[in-house]
């Protein structure tokens, strides 16, 4: 008889095999007949854990990613009570992270799927959206506790948010991590005025 652990770690499989297909290669790309191959996951276990289908699984994975990345967000922010400090030093740790394991999507785990599916998926694109405004509430929760005016931390989360995502995007293109440390460098400037 199987046990929760057993069946929790063939569900986490699954999303774990999920998340990196539609990273590495998009929502619509990515089959079912894969996802349980690649996972070693039975299709009955699939639609066990994911009676939606591959939508539900897509939505799950997204979420899921978007915490593991909220998580290394707020590990990397406590290391530092000056929030200009700690954003800077957060990208600087992504941007030498880019150059030390190569080009890769860990990165950037909702923006493929967030572009190829908002206009067909309500509940994927939700899943998007809680991921980015977790990801904006950390930078700006930090930002309020170091005395910045509510309204304007807010702002800044979203565009610290975008500022990070975007140029990690620009690095894989480019395929090197200068325009991480671009933006780490206009951090002091960007968070000059707590008004």
């Amino acid at each position: 008889m199987r046990g929760p652990n057993v069946n929790n770690a063939s569900r986490t499989k699954l999303l774990e095999t999920t998340s990196r297909l539609l990273q590495q290669q998009g929502y619509h790309a990515t089959g079912l007949n894969q996802i349980t191959k690649d996972s070693g996951s039975p299709k009955g276990s699939l639609y066990y854990y994911f009676p939606g289908g591959k939508e539900e699984l897509a939505a799950e994975a997204v979420h899921r990613s978007g915490m593991l990345v909220a998580e290394r967000i707020q590990s990397g922010l406590s290391l530092y009570d000056d929030p200009v400090i700690a954003i800077q030093q957060f990208i600087n740790q992504v941007a030498a992270q880019f150059q030390d394991q190569g080009i890769g999507v860990q990165g950037v785990p909702v923006a493929a799927v967030a572009l190829e599916t908002s206009f067909i998926s309500d509940r994927i694109r939700e899943s998007c959206r809680q991921a980015y405004e977790s990801w904006n509430q950390i930078y700006a929760n930090k930002l309020i506790q170091a005395g910045y005016d509510e309204n304007r931390a807010n702002q800044l989360g979203v565009v610290l948010n975008a500022m990070i995502e975007g140029a990690y995007i620009i690095s894989i293109t480019r395929q090197d991590n200068q325009p991480l440390l671009d933006i780490a460098a206009q951090i002091p400037v960007l968070l000059s005025t707590k008004l």
